[in-house]
């Protein structure tokens, strides 16, 4: 990484179409191989049912990076990830190979619609707050406080933490 201190970022991966565990998994990998940026932690890798469309489960997890890409940099690489791995952005909560959400950047708050931080979602998705606080356990955002507080929001939302066995399949 250059010289200016690193900014901790998490991202959420998903995937739903194809073999989504090994989308998820290259995901991830891709994540390693960002410039100027480092893989602190990778949750389990989780599974949920869609949110809001149809379409099958999907596979999701969240890696907490260090990081001195701009905020508006780091989601550029992650849309050009996502398409390398045949994301298509054919209608909102579309069925996809992969997702890379930018969930938080640091301390940043963003209203910009290309970029909103911290995600305007993360705290009512149980696919995301889950995997996050299992990697981030005492995570405060502004604007959201403690993200565990948020728990019972979520908790009716179907997730299944994947087993060792599950995810090497």
């Amino acid at each position: 990484m250059s010289g200016a201190a690193p900014v901790r970022a998490f991202v959420g991966v998903g995937a739903n179409l194809g073999d989504a565990r090994a989308q998820v998994q290259r995901g991830m990998a891709a994540l390693r191989e960002l410039p100027s940026t480092c893989v602190v932690a990778c949750s389990s890798l989780y599974a949920s049912a869609p949110v809001g469309a149809p379409g099958p489960d999907y596979v999701n997890a969240v890696v907490a990076l260090d990081t001195t890409l701009a905020s508006a940099e780091l989601l550029g690489h992650l849309q050009r990830i996502e398409s390398r791995y045949g994301r298509v952005r054919s209608a909102p909560n579309a069925p996809r190979t992969l997702d890379l959400d930018l969930l938080a950047y640091g301390d940043a708050r963003s209203d910009d619609p290309a970029l909103t931080l911290p995600h305007p979602r993360l705290h009512r998705r149980a696919f995301v707050l889950v995997p996050l606080l299992e990697i981030a356990p005492h995570l405060r955002l502004e604007g959201l406080g403690p993200l565990s507080a948020w728990l019972p929001g979520v908790a009716d939302q179907k997730l299944v933490r994947m087993t060792d066995q599950e995810v090497a399949r």
